[in-house]
């Protein structure tokens, strides 16, 4: 039987205020619980652990994805809701309107950025 059996995943904010609004409102993820240290929510079955920082500076690449069924469909939801994906404007990963980069395997990902410029991503998983 496995050991790790349930992920968490953990990201840091400096404004524990605004995260709370995006995780919660904007990304419509469950406030489980907060205190004086961190926030958790509940990622549609995934725990989100955001720690309440003071110089918090962002990772340097994607520190959370989700994968989804149709990513065109993900993006307008997400934008109609406030999210703004990236476009990375680098010659050798073009970018569709949306922000959608398909490599050669033909997997599909866009990245947007929270308050805090942690980079999450959607993405869908050629079958």
């Amino acid at each position: 039987m496995p050991v790790l059996t349930q992920l968490i995943g953990f990201l840091n904010t400096n404004d524990p205020e605004k995260a709370k609004a995006y995780y919660g409102d904007i990304l419509g993820f469950r406030l489980i619980s907060e205190d004086d240290f961190a926030m958790n929510f509940d990622a549609n079955g995934t725990k989100i652990r955001i720690n309440k920082a003071k110089n918090h500076k962002p990772a340097v690449g994607t520190v959370l994805g989700w994968e989804v069924e149709d990513i065109h469909a993900a993006i307008r939801e997400l934008t109609a809701g406030g999210v703004h994906f990236e476009q990375f404007n680098l010659p050798f990963m073009k970018q569709d309107e949306f922000g959608v980069w398909t490599p050669p395997n033909g997997d599909q990902v866009a990245w947007f950025k929270d308050p805090d410029g942690n980079v999450l991503s959607v993405s869908r998983h050629k079958k």
